[in-house]
């Protein structure tokens, strides 16, 4: 691909692609593990990894022979058949998370869409209708409808108004607040274990008893979004565990599919028992390609050893940031588990974010002034090491700028 050419995609996509992203101006060709590479062979070690979606890196074998195969097989029938696969990965995700049953989709916001859905359907066919939903501050549950409608940040929300109502924001480290919200009239309270783009915030073990003993007082159901901290991204199969959550219904997604679009929602049995045929629906929701990707992912994480060697480089990535933030006041914080951490400036993050892309890393902002970490699982301490190495010089140079 030449220079010309890279400015005619970006040129073809200014005239016909809808203007909702702000891309960086480079078009990559291709990836090898935790790399990615330009036309002119310039390498950039990969950080976010497709924004906790590539979790096997690039161009994995495996996951690229899989794929191959099914494309020479089948790749869709719709849900109007069986085929063979569903069964399969619904059996691995219900050993991993403690929930029964399974229902795929495409994507992340689509997975929290079956789950509040469900939630209010569990309460209809109680015979006592419960419509309300209690979310968090800082929330992000996806841009449709209904997960726009428990995601905090009004930015998301007033272009869209109005959204489904009775939802009640409460602060996320307020135990408190969230108990006195919690009523006998709310569905389901939903959490992140992890807030991902609200800036990389664990909830802490007292917000999450709260939590437990809310939903136990009124009967309302517990939805964990697990999407962005799930399957393995923080070395545990789940984070709920790590907080003694004990969900009803789980929004899984990002990493399943390793780069295929495959989703989940995972369901107790008391909540999908209250089902009836065509409550719900999806076309392209777990076809056989999307499912032969997720086994791939599945079994290298289950049965290769990569959950613990996630949680072994989470120790590792937790060292070599803290050292970093006591090296550079600018840091205040750094906060995460396994491979999915933010580090908070005391400043906005797009400068720094855009001064690692100069020097050949990609790390994202969210939450203003959080740079978030999600790489792949299979990344090497060394690897890590030398992206941090970018990073800090990156942060240095517009430290340096701002002060002249």
């Amino acid at each position: 691909m030449t220079t010309t050419s890279i400015t005619n995609v970006i040129a073809a996509e200014a005239r016909n692609v809808l203007q909702v992203y702000r891309r960086g101006q480079i078009v990559f060709e291709r990836g090898s593990g935790t790399r990615l590479y330009t036309h002119e062979g310039r390498s950039y070690i990969d950080l976010i990894s497709g924004v906790g979606v590539a979790a096997l890196g690039h161009a994995h074998p495996g996951l690229a022979d899989a794929i191959g195969a099914q494309a020479r097989e089948l790749l869709h029938t719709s849900n109007l058949f069986f085929h063979p696969l569903q069964a399969e990965v619904a059996a691995r995700l219900s050993a991993l998370t403690g929930l029964d049953r399974a229902f795929f989709c495409n994507s992340g916001t689509e997975a929290v869409e079956a789950c509040l859905k469900f939630a209010r359907r569990y309460w209809h066919a109680q015979g006592s209708p419960r419509g309300k939903f209690v979310a968090l501050e800082h929330a992000f549950h996806g841009r449709t409808m209904g997960s726009l409608s428990v995601t905090w940040d009004d930015q998301y929300r007033a272009p869209f108004q109005p959204l489904i109502g009775d939802v009640t924001f409460v602060g996320a480290d307020d135990p408190a607040g969230l108990l006195a919200a919690v009523t006998g009239q709310t569905a389901a309270v939903i959490a992140e274990p992890i807030q991902g783009e609200g800036g990389v915030r664990p909830l802490s073990l007292e917000m999450a008893a709260a939590i437990t003993a809310s939903c136990r007082a009124t009967g309302a159901l517990l939805i964990a979004d697990e999407v962005q901290c799930g399957l393995g991204r923080t070395g545990r199969p789940v984070y709920s565990a790590a907080l003694g959550l004990k969900p009803d219904l789980m929004a899984l997604g990002k990493s399943l599919g390793a780069g295929v679009p495959i989703a989940a929602a995972m369901f107790s049995e008391k909540v999908a028992a209250k089902a009836a045929f065509g409550d719900h629906g999806s076309t392209y929701g777990g076809n056989l390609l999307a499912c032969r990707a997720a086994l791939v992912f599945l079994t290298e994480l289950t049965e290769s050893g990569l959950m613990s060697h996630v949680a072994d480089m989470g120790r590792h990535a937790e060292g070599r940031l803290k050292a970093l933030a006591a090296r550079q006041p600018a840091v205040k914080d750094v906060r995460g588990a396994g491979l999915m951490w933010g580090i908070e400036l005391d400043r906005p993050a797009a400068d720094v974010v855009q001064a690692a892309l100069d020097r050949g890393l990609l790390v994202n902002r969210t939450a203003d002034t959080v740079i978030r970490l999600l790489p792949a699982y299979i990344i090497t301490a060394e690897e890590f090491d030398a992206g941090i190495d970018i990073l800090e010089d990156a942060l240095a140079a517009v430290i340096e700028g701002a002060q002249k």
